[in-house]
């Protein structure tokens, strides 16, 4: 809070925001009913963070005003992904027209037909919009944008020492509302005050593959590209750091789990190295994987 709101100020009391120290002004206001559903709300914040979300919001939605109780605030930051084992696999092995890619047959390991690989590592770019209601919790609608995931795998047509190998390109938008718990701060060694946090989000993601190309000994194999919106979700912990009044690192460790990417039905083809037979169009039926990811983040966060 800041001396533009309306009443006067009475005392002045020193709180800290994720790390981040400020002046709260305390007001008198001449409507007693806005400084005593104020004053309630201070009370909640401080009682349990499900208390105090369950409060604030309650009194946000029936008190108009009651929002300069709080703070807001952006954060954008980068960060790097890695991702974890993946594998291509028909939506439906029996699909005949259009015909399944893999169809429901096994390999010598008695694994399904597939392409397993991982999709690599990417760079990350994100923005927040964020609210802090009082007490330790805070709340966040973020974006984030990877714009380069690469698949690569093998598949288990042929043999294992047969070349087989399976690459695609893809990218993915999510935009999710995450929740953030801040525990008590401690100082390090250099006196610099540290906050760390937990949190937890859930939200859609707009996954896109372009093409993908299967090589084999004589031939290659394309698939048409596609995209899918599904549910997406992370958690995370971190750390926040005050730069000054209003700025604060934040460095973060981050488990997302981006739902299913699949490709698209159709305009498939078989293609002969040597060009001694002209190329086999395919009508294929589309395929799935899961992209799951964990990474680093580091952010700046600005409270207005």
């Amino acid at each position: 809070m800041n001396a533009r709101g309306r009443g006067r100020i009475a005392k002045r009391l020193p709180v800290r925001i994720f790390g981040i120290a400020h002046m709260e002004t305390e007001r008198v206001s001449p409507a007693r009913g806005r400084g005593w559903t104020l004053a309630l709300v201070r009370r909640s914040l401080n009682a349990s963070p499900r208390i105090a979300a369950a409060a604030a919001l309650a009194l946000m939605s029936l008190c108009p005003g009651v929002a300069d109780a709080g703070e807001y605030y952006l954060r954008g930051g980068i960060g790097l992904d890695w991702s974890g084992d993946a594998a291509f696999t028909d939506i439906d092995c029996a699909s005949t027209v259009p015909a399944a890619l893999y169809g429901c047959g096994r390999d010598r390991d008695g694994v399904l037909r597939r392409s397993f690989g991982d999709f690599g590592k990417t760079a990350v770019l994100e923005f927040g919009l964020g609210y802090v209601p009082g007490g330790t919790m805070r709340y966040e609608l973020m974006v984030e944008h990877r714009p380069h995931y690469s698949f690569e795998g093998r598949a288990n047509f042929l043999a294992p020492d047969r070349q087989q190998s399976v690459a695609a390109d893809i990218t993915s938008v999510s935009g999710m509302l995450a929740a953030f718990a801040d525990f008590p701060e401690f100082a390090s060694r250099g006196r610099t005050t540290i906050t760390p946090y937990v949190g937890a989000g859930a939200g859609a993601v707009r996954n896109r593959i372009g093409g993908t190309t299967m090589t084999f000994p004589t031939t290659t194999t394309s698939v048409r590209g596609g995209s899918r919106t599904d549910l997406a979700w992370m958690v995370t912990v971190g750390l926040t750091m005050p730069l000054n009044e209003q700025l604060g690192l934040d460095m973060a460790w981050r488990y997302t789990d981006l739902g299913e990417v699949h490709t698209g039905r159709g305009e498939g083809g078989v293609h002969w190295h040597d060009g001694s037979r002209d190329p086999i169009p395919l009508d294929l039926a589309p395929t799935q994987a899961r992209i799951r990811s964990h990474g680093l983040r580091v952010s700046l966060r600005y409270s207005f």
